[in-house]
């Protein structure tokens, strides 16, 4: 039988510990990290920010099924240095944006923790999924932007929101070749069912107990190691469950879906008047958008 290649990076790798209930996530992103944040020159607490978001963006929608599903996930103040930051995947396309003021930025030092970034800020992530019926099924929860790390703020979304146990590592370094960021998703699941709109389990089981330990040994290291496959990384882990079930993912790429027929269509919903008062002396309506920062000239 053939051996299948290994996993590195810019693709998901899913596994499942059936014995276990639990299943997990893993990214690692080189290229497509690289892609969205060219286009912007971020400083570096912006860069490494928006770094652990793309990463998380991609384990939490790693999760949804179906065609046209898609998850957004907003942070998001009224004070704070970092006024918004956005993040969104959909069919393994990828991007991200952050909105902040450079000067106050500047005065926090090399490395602003997230409260002195964002300060009282909140964390609302949107699943949006396909029924297939031609019905677009939306559910958003909002938590309280609080922890050290973005990744501790999403642990308690699914902890408060879902009510499903999860561990988040995520790490994130630059180097001669720009930067390297990859994570991990591990959760429990009641009775190893997926896809019920509210699952019932109880924060502390064995199980969870057990594998939450194994997990949280991972490192920095590991999971930034170029020429350790995503595949090891879970051998490494949890060799001695009784099974271990893996499937590759998507591969992931840097998607903006902004396009001139897109902005066309939302500025034909403002009134005359106001499409007016948007045009420049040629008589031409300038859009950046804040993703790619293309900019679309449009006479319509």
């Amino acid at each position: 039988m053939q051996k299948q290649p290994e996993t590195y990076c810019d693709t998901l790798l899913g596994f499942t510990l059936p014995g276990r209930d639990v299943r997990g996530r893993l990214v690692r992103l080189d290229g497509v990290v690289n892609d969205v944040l060219r286009t912007h020159n971020y400083p570096a607490p912006i860069t490494h920010l928006l770094s652990e978001a793309l990463v998380l963006c991609s384990l939490m929608g790693g999760l949804l099924k179906g065609e046209g599903a898609q998850m957004t996930m907003q942070a998001q103040t009224k004070a704070g240095v970092v006024r918004l930051l956005v993040c969104d995947f959909r069919g393994g396309a990828m991007r991200g944006y952050a909105d902040f003021d450079r000067e106050a930025l500047a005065g926090l030092g090399a490395n602003p923790s997230l409260s002195a970034l964002f300060g009282e800020g909140y964390l609302a992530i949107t699943f949006e999924t396909d029924t297939g019926l031609g019905v677009i099924e939306r559910y958003q929860g909002i938590v309280p932007l609080e922890g050290d790390t973005l990744a501790e703020a999403c642990e308690q979304y699914f902890k408060q929101s879902e009510q499903v146990p999860t561990l988040l590592r995520v790490a994130s370094k630059s180097g001669q070749d720009g930067r390297v960021a990859a994570g991990m998703l591990v959760q429990h699941l009641a009775d190893g069912e997926e896809g019920r709109e509210r699952l019932h389990v109880r924060m502390e089981h064995p199980d969870w107990e057990h594998v939450e330990a194994l997990s949280s040994t991972i490192s920095h290291e590991e999971l930034l190691d170029p020429d350790l496959s995503m595949e090891a990384l879970v051998w490494r882990l949890f060799h001695e469950e009784d099974e271990i079930r893996i499937q590759v993912g998507e591969d992931l790429a840097r998607g903006c879906r902004c396009s001139a027929a897109h902005y066309e269509a939302i500025i034909a919903r403002f009134p005359k008047e106001e499409q007016d008062a948007m045009r420049n002396e040629a008589g031409v309506i300038e859009v950046d958008c804040a993703f790619c920062s293309r900019k679309y000239e449009l006479n319509a």
